[in-house]
């Protein structure tokens, strides 16, 4: 990525600030929006996706609309900590579609892991598998979301 070797300049950050809102805007929209015309609104939004600063598009989904309405963060701490440890970790928990978020991070413990999941009933039966799966996990401290106050995927751009 070459994020590094551009510097975003006001109109960027008023794209990326726009695309974050809605990803779908048609090119001409946003190019009124930003003051510029459709061409090289486009080739500036071409360049942010080449150079990695727009990582993708998508759809956000419902969960509940899809029968994973179980939000769950488990905290996952190792026995032993070394390279290889944490690559093992690492292949195991990338290669698991309930998990949406994993942070190796400082602190009392290792991994913070977001699961989505259908009912208490897959999260216990995914939780015995991850810690059979994972080599020298010693404990697990899990949070179970009782109602989701801010889920939001923007970020905010300082101008």
């Amino acid at each position: 990525m070459d994020r590094d070797k551009h510097q975003l300049d006001r109109i960027d950050r008023k794209i990326l600030d726009i695309l974050q809102r809605d990803g779908r805007i048609a090119m001409t929209e946003l190019a009124a929006r930003v003051g510029l015309t459709t061409s090289p609104c486009a080739e500036r939004v071409r360049r942010l996706e080449r150079s990695g600063v727009i990582a993708g598009y998508g759809a956000r989904v419902a969960p509940a609309a899809v029968g994973k309405a179980l939000l769950v963060f488990v905290e996952i701490k190792l026995a032993a900590k070394s390279g290889d440890v944490f690559d093992a970790v690492r292949r195991e928990l990338l290669h698991m579609p309930e998990v949406l978020e994993c942070h190796l991070v400082a602190g009392g413990f290792d991994y913070l892991v977001k699961f989505r999941l259908r009912d208490m009933r897959e999260y216990r039966s995914l939780l015995g598998d991850i810690l059979k799966r994972l080599p020298v996990a010693a404990e697990s401290h899990s949070y179970v979301v009782m109602e989701e106050v801010k889920d939001s995927l923007y970020i905010p751009l300082d101008r």
